[in-house]
């Protein structure tokens, strides 16, 4: 397994940050590695929704897990492998943390983790500065 994670601290609320992680439509709005994605129901575990990445081929994900203004993940299936995504929020010293986690698993980890996963963690951090500003404008 191949794991990174990538942590913010912001001003915004709980309430803020969810609206924009629950707006799968406009994750590109504060994700640019997202061209578009698109959620074919509601915003709870086992819906499924489809991401087209800016550099790569569109791929189906499913929420495996919400917890409203707590945490979300969303997995991609790769070949052999799976992609999660992982979203949370937690609180340190009265402020607000937001971290986003990018987990690999599977026969090909080491592969996609060069591939897809580096590339990921390097975009992650102006991902959280984005939805941060975006969220405290708000």
């Amino acid at each position: 397994m191949w794991t990174k994670e990538v942590s913010k601290k912001t001003t915004a609320s709980r309430e803020q940050i969810w609206n924009l992680w629950t707006d799968v439509e406009n994750w590109n709005k504060w994700d640019n590695e997202v061209e578009y994605s698109e959620l074919y129901g509601s915003f709870e575990a086992g819906t499924f929704g489809i991401l087209k990445p800016t550099n790569g081929p569109k791929s189906k994900f499913q929420l495996t897990s919400v917890d409203k203004l707590h945490s979300f993940t969303s997995r991609s299936f790769l070949p052999f492998t799976k992609m999660d995504f992982i979203h949370e929020m937690s609180e340190e010293e009265g402020s607000l943390i937001v971290t986003h986690i990018v987990s690999i698993k599977g026969p090909l980890t080491f592969l996609f983790s060069k591939v897809i996963g580096e590339k990921l963690i390097s975009e992650l951090p102006k991902a959280l500065e984005n939805l941060s500003k975006m969220a405290e404008k708000d």
